[in-house]
């Protein structure tokens, strides 16, 4: 069967097979659990469905969904979901951006840095009393998100494996909600770097986190 053929032939039933699934399969194909899936596709479902015609169906939105968090789990190529989710890698590249203006539309408003002492002192006491780590108000870490080379870039985004990446640095908390992100940093800036240029740390050189009192 030709990728044409694959591609008229949609009617993908491959989320729903993973619905149903009891071993976890799901959570690793979304790297999230069904219910976290539901609750996105509730929340920007109106934004990224799209009519009918009389033509053709369109595709529909828990499909642009599921291909969208594949792709930014898996970093596939195109071609690779194309096959996958039956969709043409040409759909796929312009589902993937609608569904993360949306995502990003919905979701701005969910990382929230912590403004007052109280906030982050909280933060620490469940540090404490989870993992038996005092004084701690996040856990900081980068993850190089590899991309394709941008134009005129010459070696500003080559990573130290490689390849062309931009920097997503996170802060979490001890339930591993994010507090802070901070992404767009080339691939060459190693974290120490990324964080010093940060919003971040610049607040933690001025005291203006409002940072709480250590407790010896």
């Amino acid at each position: 069967m030709t990728q044409t053929e694959i591609i008229k032939s949609r009617g993908n039933k491959l989320m729903n097979d993973l619905s149903y699934e009891c071993s976890g399969k799901f959570e690793n194909f979304c790297r999230m659990s069904s219910a976290d899936f539901d609750y996105l596709l509730n929340l920007i479902g109106p934004s990224i469905s799209k009519q009918d015609t009389h033509l053709r169906k369109s595709i529909p939105a828990r499909e642009r969904l599921a291909v969208t968090l594949r792709f930014l789990a898996s970093g596939d190529s195109y071609q690779s979901l194309s096959f996958l989710f039956k969709m043409s890698p040409q759909v796929i590249s312009l589902i993937i951006i609608e569904v993360c203006e949306a995502l990003k539309t919905k979701l701005s408003d969910q990382v929230k840095t912590p403004t007052t002492s109280s906030e982050w002192k909280k933060i620490a006491d469940v540090y404490e009393k989870k993992w038996n780590f005092p004084n701690c108000i996040g856990a900081l870490d980068g993850k190089h998100v590899v991309i394709l080379s941008p134009i005129h870039s010459g070696s500003d985004y080559i990573n130290y494996k490689g390849t062309f990446s931009i920097v997503l640095m996170v802060l979490c908390d001890a339930d591993y909600n994010i507090t802070y992100a901070n992404i767009g940093s080339q691939g060459r800036i190693s974290d120490g770097g990324v964080f010093r240029n940060c919003a971040l740390s610049k607040k933690l050189k001025n005291r203006t986190l409002n940072l709480p009192t250590p407790i010896c």
